[in-house]
């Protein structure tokens, strides 16, 4: 029996119903937000590099009061550079004098210096080692083998994030269970670690089959993917899931400011039409499911099935391509209902039950 275009390793690994992930947002990460889209159907996840142990461990607890579905805990295996030990308000204030003009003219107000504060990563992850969080997710780095090898034994699923081929190749290596293809589209910062950022600059569909080719396991596209077209280019390269964060940022669950969810709602962006597909089904009496992740029954996507299931290659369980020797259908760009996908969001594909 063939496959659904939801179905693969990396969702059956990570017990959801749809390869979908929201990126962590580092500094806008929301517990509610995060918990809604697990209790969608897709991995939430929750940026915890700028938190002490103590508060982590709040933040567990406050999403799984929210959902009893998977989630998530994005860590930085290292947040040193040279300069964040030295830096003082007034390199604060320098880097900040370009763009404090445009700030005012939004009516923001002003960030505020704060020093530096370092947290050390092994009391970090401890926490979410202790609490068995469902998933790890990791940038800038590898984690010491002890932190992976007690995560396997505790059944905690690795993440890790890689910006160039070299970076997939060690992760593997390494022994974790999936890997995030980081294109240079990947909004907010590089997680770059075996070279300088400015050196690994790969696209999101260059670096995504570049690594397919050389890694064994499930590979997830980010960078730049913000509707169902993107899903479907990415599943098309060979990603077993995408990692998608800017596009939640318009909802009212993120920790977006209200200036910054106004300017993502403008009328033509994708994140307006995610947050107002979320609100149409909420009116309509479909609304996200309560809290402890109770589903409702599902609703066919005919638009979707058609353009899916007609049009990709079949999948293989064992590396999320076609089976040996398929051959994948011709002619995306040519397909009509490849252009519905236009009108589909994320939230869109996430609410639904069935395709």
């Amino acid at each position: 029996m063939p496959h659904r275009w939801n179905e693969n390793r990396l969702t059956a690994k990570l017990g959801i119903d749809y390869p979908v992930i929201q990126g962590p947002l580092g500094g806008l990460s929301s517990q509610r937000l995060t918990a809604a889209v697990s209790n969608f159907g897709g991995l939430g996840s929750f940026a915890a590099h700028s938190l002490t142990p103590g508060a982590i461990k709040d933040v567990i607890a406050e999403i799984r009061s929210l959902t009893s579905k998977p989630f998530a805990m994005n860590f930085w295996v290292s947040m040193e550079d040279e300069g964040a030990r030295t830096a003082d308000e007034n390199a604060f204030n320098r880097s900040l004098a370009p763009v404090a003009v445009h700030i005012a003219a939004l009516g923001a107000p002003r960030p505020e210096y704060k020093p530096y504060s370092w947290i050390r990563f092994e009391d970090q992850v401890r926490v979410l080692l202790d609490q068995k969080v469902p998933v790890f997710s990791f940038i800038y780095g590898i984690p010491p083998q002890e932190i992976l090898e007690e995560c396997r034994a505790k059944h905690i699923v690795t993440i890790g994030t890689a910006t160039t081929p070299e970076e997939g190749a060690a992760l593997q290596e390494a022994g974790v269970d999936a890997v995030v293809a980081s294109g240079f589209e990947a909004g907010g910062h590089r997680g770059s670690f075996l070279r300088a950022a400015e050196d690994s600059l790969t696209g999101t569909l260059s670096l995504v089959p570049q690594i397919v080719d050389i890694v064994d396991v499930p590979v997830i596209a980010a960078g730049g993917i913000a509707d169902a077209r993107g899903v479907v280019a990415a599943l098309a390269l060979g990603a077993e899931a995408v990692q998608m964060g800017t596009v939640f940022l318009a909802c009212e669950d993120s920790g977006a400011s209200l200036l910054h969810r106004q300017a993502l709602r403008g009328k033509k962006s994708r994140a307006h039409r995610a947050d107002k597909g979320l609100h149409r089904k909420t009116r309509a009496g479909d609304p996200q499911p309560p809290a402890g992740g109770v589903e409702r029954g599902g609703n066919g996507d005919s638009t979707l099935s058609v353009a899916t299931k007609t049009r990709q290659k079949p999948r293989d369980p064992g590396r999320g391509g076609g089976p040996i020797r398929s051959r994948a259908p011709m002619g995306w760009a040519k397909c009509p209902p490849f252009y519905l996908h236009r009108r589909i969001s994320f939230l869109e594909l996430v609410g639904r039950g069935g395709f």
